[in-house]
């Protein structure tokens, strides 16, 4: 193994771009590993904890470009940094070639098209603030992808773009359907009359999702940021969209979505919402249940949520294939698993999805554990090995630090999976597969030869290995949702037809003291 290093002194390329670089280079034959990355303190920490780290990168400025790697072989090393340089130069070539204007700030590029009235901000989030804050000034609504922003900064742009009456989405806002456009990592879907608000990027998706499944559609979909409900920020992003959604003539019933808010952030939208003239919808997922006021319905999962909405909306309940549990499957995998595959793996690329799932276990089982766990008890940190019941949200910052999100690179799952399919105590891993915009063209194949590999493997140790997908996706996405589906089943995958019955399924397989 060799490590190369070249720096592009002050190369400036936006977060998304740099992480589809670094997918594509990660897939090079004769790359172990590859990570393209701006000099920033943050990727220069990921560097070294990947072993990638030289003199010279510590010596690299933030404005500077690195592309670090690790070759199988010491003469590829220099052939391989040319092809990455190529892969560099053809995004270039390719957007030059675009009909559309190219600027180099937001002021000039509001000049020039004056009907411009959003902005997507994709910057290290050292400069994210500076550039939403130029954005509000030209009376742009603001989407933020960029995370790594702090709180202070955040309430000064929401309470700013409060002033102005603009949206302020972010910081580290992953989604969002704008007037029927995706904006960062969303799903196709048709327009209609359910306005979603979420502070979860892939809790958004899988509503707008089920909702078009059922045969209604979106008429906004307006992102939050994580951080929004939490007792610091208040919820300003959130009631700022109720508002705008009461205003669209175009909605007709809101969803909103969170995990667990701030209970007096919780109580002051509420407070909203009871003034509000259209039904809303709320799944504020893991939250202690509570009954329906008027005009309100608080549901504790995702498809019952879309169900509700669909169904205000003026869909016959009775007219849809909401895809019961399959009982006899349960009982059959119940029967092929043996006494000791007590335990559940979930690896996630959505932390929402992870996190139903995770609250599903969690309402049968004491033990479970995960990355993303509320309480120290139940807590990993990144590297910890699986504890019982574990579920994995790759997505978290501590994975994504300096590398592509797992919706777009594979690999730190795949290599987790390997791991957990080993484990004789396991009787299910349960992972989503997440298709649309910004999602990568094949989430299902490049785990196929993984998934394969291991059922084969456990076989011949004579156990059996259950493997649960869920595909986030329509018909209308780019990626081919029932090939998708048919690549897990052909491998003799259990194909969950959502989220929500992903989650009861894992448990239900796993009951205790049920297998041979």
């Amino acid at each position: 193994m060799t490590i190369s290093i070249k720096i592009q002194p002050n190369t400036y390329i936006d977060s998304v771009s740099l992480m589809a670089l670094s997918t594509k280079a990660n897939q090079l034959v004769g790359v172990e590993q590859a990570i393209i990355a701006m000099a920033t303190e943050m990727n220069k920490e990921v560097m070294k904890n990947v072993g990638l780290f030289t003199e010279e990168i510590e010596k690299a400025q933030t404005s500077d470009l690195i592309i670090a790697l690790e070759a199988t072989d010491e003469q590829d090393s220099a052939n391989l940094i040319e092809k990455i340089e190529t892969l560099m130069t053809e995004k270039k070539e390719k957007g030059n070639n675009q009909t559309t204007e190219r600027y180099t700030t937001i002021e000039t590029a509001k000049k020039a098209i004056p009907e411009a009235n959003m902005t997507v901000i994709s910057v290290n989030g050292q400069y994210a603030a500076r550039e939403a804050r130029k954005a509000l000034n030209n009376d742009l609504h603001v989407m933020m992808f960029s995370d790594n922003v702090s709180v202070e900064e955040e309430i000064q742009l929401k309470e700013f773009a409060h002033e102005k009456g603009l949206l302020m989405m972010g910081p580290d806002c992953g989604t969002a359907i704008i007037n029927n456009v995706g904006l960062c990592f969303a799903n196709k879907v048709r327009k209609g009359s359910i306005g979603i608000i979420g502070a979860s990027g892939t809790g958004s998706q899988e509503i707008s999702v089920r909702i078009h499944e059922f045969g209604e559609g979106v008429s906004q979909l307006i992102g939050t940021g994580g951080r929004d409900l939490s007792e610091a920020v208040g919820g300003k992003m959130m009631l700022d969209a109720i508002d705008a959604l009461e205003a669209d003539a175009d909605t007709k019933v809101i969803v909103l979505i969170s995990k667990p808010p701030a209970k007096t952030v919780e109580e002051k939208i509420l407070a909203r919402v009871r003034k509000t003239e259209k039904p809303v919808v709320i799944w504020f997922i893991g939250s202690d249940a509570r009954a329906n006021e008027e005009g309100i319905y608080f549901e504790k999962m995702s498809k019952a949520a879309a169900l509700k909405a669909v169904t205000l909306a003026g869909i016959d309940q009775d007219s849809l294939n909401i895809h019961p549990l399959n009982i006899p499957l349960i009982d059959e995998v119940r029967g092929k698993l043996t006494l000791d595959q007590q335990y559940i793996r979930g690896l996630f690329t959505g932390g929402t999805l992870c996190d139903e799932a995770m609250f599903t276990a969690k309402e049968y089982f004491s033990d479970v554990y995960s990355n993303i766990a509320t309480d120290q008890e139940h807590l990993l940190h990144f590297g910890d090995a699986s504890k019982k019941h574990t579920f994995i949200d790759f997505g978290a910052d501590e994975f994504t630090n300096g590398k592509p999100h797992p919706m777009i690179d594979p690999s730190n799952r795949i290599a987790r999976f390997i791991e957990e399919a080993e484990d004789p105590t396991v009787g299910v891993i349960l992972m989503d597969f997440v298709l649309g915009y910004g999602a990568h063209p094949d989430p299902v194949g490049v785990m196929v030869p993984v998934m394969q590999a291991a059922k084969e493997k456990a076989t011949a140790k004579g156990r059996h290995l259950e493997i649960i997908g869920y595909v986030l996706g329509t018909d209308l996405d780019k990626q081919n949702i029932d090939e998708q589906v048919e690549k897990l089943t052909a491998i003799g995958a259990t194909y969950a037809s959502s989220s929500q019955n992903a989650g009861l399924l894992a448990r239900e397989f796993v009951v205790k003291g049920v297998g041979k």
